[in-house]
């Protein structure tokens, strides 16, 4: 018998990794800024090279500032981790368990997402050992989250936040979005009181909102101006990409429920025929654009002009939207932007909350809308 001869010893193929060094996956970031991890990304591309990321833009806006100590830095950081940890489960959406109601209900009563509970669990681990976070209240909590004082440093900020503003919308792929603002505390004790909250929008030394859509983008304004970012997926970082937004003086769009029209009060009834009139002279009639997320109808009309409307009806004469959580946030960027809101009667920013979940009517956009809005409310205009 002759002897089979030996198999060709196979060749030794060297193995190579295709993640960055150090990548780690989102999911598992640790939240807690101690160790100073960021998701900033080591690739050089022609892309990130003349790109400006967010953490650089706030650091750069903070040198102007000779008191600065960099803590506003690693608290906008922080949000923007969280809204890519968010974004990474929206994306998921139909592919996990994460639709659906989550089988209770918040302070007003409105069934909970589950993933309304997931984006409000993320944004409070971002912040709460933050240092400089003394509480945090949102939306879907009832009352504030008071943070320990092991994890307090100054704790001279209170963060409000609606942590997944139209997400009964998620299961049809609409764009949805996350809301914050941040405030200075006004007590000095040991732990955040109810009237760090209940300031009036005027106060706030930030406000922004993360849009989830056909890309991640985040707005924010700290008073000066508003930025827009933009997420790039493949490096995981935030670019700016709609430096010093302004909103058009008169836009030709108007957003609001028709379904609710039976309820309206008669000068909003008249108001909404007028925008439908055909006046060539005064740009009408405006087209009628509503997608039911306050965050995509807001964005869409801060970008090209226009008008978003949710006003007190007769069924709910405060309408539907809160003050902390919505209302003043939006307002503060959209005046930042050139813009305008109000209730009807009064800026919104003006107004003095009486409490956490205050709800309010809303008329938000571009500045010469709103002034013709005010009109039809008051009488002035027919």
């Amino acid at each position: 018998m002759v002897p089979l001869a030996p198999a060709p010893t196979p060749p030794k193929w060297k193995m190579r990794s295709l993640s960055p060094k150090g990548y780690q996956p989102i999911a598992h970031i640790n939240l807690s800024p101690d160790k100073d991890e960021t998701m900033n990304s080591q690739a050089v591309t022609a892309e990130t090279e003349k790109g400006i990321t967010l953490e650089r833009y706030v650091k750069e806006e903070e040198r102007k500032f000779l008191e600065a100590r960099g803590i506003f830095t690693t608290l906008i950081s922080q949000i923007s981790l969280a809204a890519k940890i968010i974004n990474a489960e929206v994306n998921k959406a139909g592919l996990v368990d994460i639709l659906g109601l989550a089988g209770h209900t918040n302070i007003q009563g409105e069934e909970v997402q589950k993933l309304d509970s997931y984006a409000d669990e993320v944004l409070r681990r971002a912040l709460d050992h933050h240092g400089s976070v003394a509480a945090l209240a949102s939306e879907e909590m009832n009352d504030p989250y008071i943070v320990s004082g092991d994890y307090l440093d100054d704790g001279e900020y209170v963060v409000v936040y609606d942590p997944l503003d139209g997400s009964s919308n998620i299961d049809v792929n609409v764009s949805i979005g996350s809301i914050f603002s941040i405030l200075k505390r006004k007590t000095s004790g040991p732990e955040a009181q109810i009237s760090d909250f209940l300031q009036p929008g005027s106060e706030q030394v930030c406000a922004g909102y993360v849009i989830y859509g056909s890309s991640t983008m985040l707005v924010y304004t700290t008073g000066n101006g508003v930025n827009g970012f933009t997420l790039n997926p493949s490096v995981g970082e935030f670019f700016l990409s709609h430096p010093n937004i302004q909103i058009p003086a008169r836009g030709k769009i108007y957003s609001i429920n028709e379904g609710n029209a039976s309820k309206w009060h008669a000068p909003v009834t008249r108001y909404i025929n007028h925008l439908k009139e055909d006046d060539k002279s005064t740009g009408r009639p405006y087209s009628a654009r509503y997608i039911g997320s306050l965050v995509a109808d807001f964005h869409r009309n801060l970008l090209k002009g226009g008008i978003f409307l949710y006003p007190g009806d007769k069924k709910n004469p405060n309408g539907k939207l809160r003050l902390l959580y919505e209302c003043n946030p939006m307002s503060l960027i959209v005046e930042q932007a050139g813009g305008a809101a109000s209730n009807g009667q009064h800026r919104i920013l003006d107004i003095l909350p009486d409490n956490l979940h205050q709800r309010v009517p809303l008329f938000i956009g571009s500045r010469d809308d709103i002034t013709d809005i005010e009109g039809f409310l008051s009488g002035d205009s027919e």
